[in-house]
């Protein structure tokens, strides 16, 4: 395929500031692919009325983090890295695109037609599919693109590719050094959904699932288990709760936990505060002696050469 192709990183993106708390909440919120009412005429009044309830809680794990979220950033360098290890195989250039905040699919589409793009891989930074993040985003990116003629290949989920598979399990083996023993049992946490979009058809659990299974094949002799963080609102979520998990396992006297947030490829309030802060307090109390965290793959090279891998991949199949 001739032509310069651009490349689109899709992350929801989240506050860089605590000023931009709200804003970000309400564009969540109003998000029918991830919200979804009954009456949908009421999204926007939803939207303001919810993210005004929300807001003091993420001002708050955005406070304990230092006044705002990483992952905005590195999306960003994540694509600079990206299209320097794609260069000299292809003429690439690529761009953030992120859900929430800015730059939008719209602000990355505009780049791609003042760079001359004649083709675009869409390529979600969530390996494991699912409606409201994948879904939305691409959905987000297309909408963007109607008005461009620029045709796209999307990357809808990579929960076995082996360079990811490899770049994850790699993090985990340099955590296991800081561990007593270089043992630990593998806590794998990845973001909640509602019980109902599973059950409905989405495939995001069992695609986790096969992320974990393929990391812990290289890992025999450890024991692990999932569990599921960040949960808000009400109705069913995926179970197990991954404080609940933690407590477990302080009751049977599990002495090391090795956290491997699995759902997450960028460092974000869910691994910063979340797992960082509230399942490491939870994980203590419990009477878990050692509690670490398998750093994210952020723009560690080895994860880089994966996503490069993916992108080419994606490009061969245009033809």
């Amino acid at each position: 395929m001739a032509g310069r192709v651009g490349v689109v990183l899709l992350s929801m993106g989240e506050p860089d500031s605590l000023g931009e708390v709200r804003p970000y909440l309400r564009r969540l919120l109003a998000d029918q692919d991830l919200v979804r009412l009954k009456h949908p005429a009421l999204q926007p009044f939803f939207a303001w009325a919810v993210s005004g309830l929300h807001a003091a809680r993420l001002r708050r794990s955005l406070a304990a983090m230092g006044g705002g979220s990483p992952l905005n950033r590195i999306t960003g360098l994540q694509a600079r890295s990206l299209e320097e290890a794609l260069r000299g195989v292809g003429d690439f250039r690529v761009y953030a695109a992120l859900r929430y905040c800015q730059p939008s699919a719209a602000e990355a589409v505009r780049r791609m037609q003042a760079d001359q793009v004649d083709r675009a891989v869409a390529l979600p930074m969530y390996p494991q599919f699912f409606r409201g993040s994948t879904g939305s985003s691409l959905n987000d990116l297309h909408r963007s693109l109607q008005e461009a003629d620029v045709p796209v290949q999307d990357i809808r989920a990579w929960p076995e590719h082996e360079g990811y598979v490899a770049a994850l399990a790699g993090q985990v083996e340099r955590a296991l050094a800081s561990m007593p023993g270089g043992r630990a049992h593998l806590l794998f946490t990845a973001h909640g959904v509602p019980r109902s979009a599973v059950d409905s058809g989405d495939p995001y659990r069992a695609d986790i699932e096969r992320t974990v299974a393929a990391v812990c094949r290289r890992f025999p002799s450890l024991p692990h288990s999932l569990a599921f963080q960040s949960r808000t609102g009400r109705g069913l979520w995926l179970e197990p709760d991954a404080a609940a998990e933690a407590a477990r396992l302080g009751r049977e006297g599990t002495p090391s936990v090795l956290a491997v947030p699995v759902s997450f490829v960028s460092d974000c309030s869910e691994t910063c505060y979340d797992v960082d802060i509230v399942l490491r307090q939870a994980a203590l109390r419990a009477g878990i002696r050692t509690f670490l965290r398998a750093p994210a793959l952020n723009d560690a090279p080895d994860f880089i050469a994966a996503l490069k891998d993916l992108v080419l991949t994606a490009k061969a199949a245009y033809g």
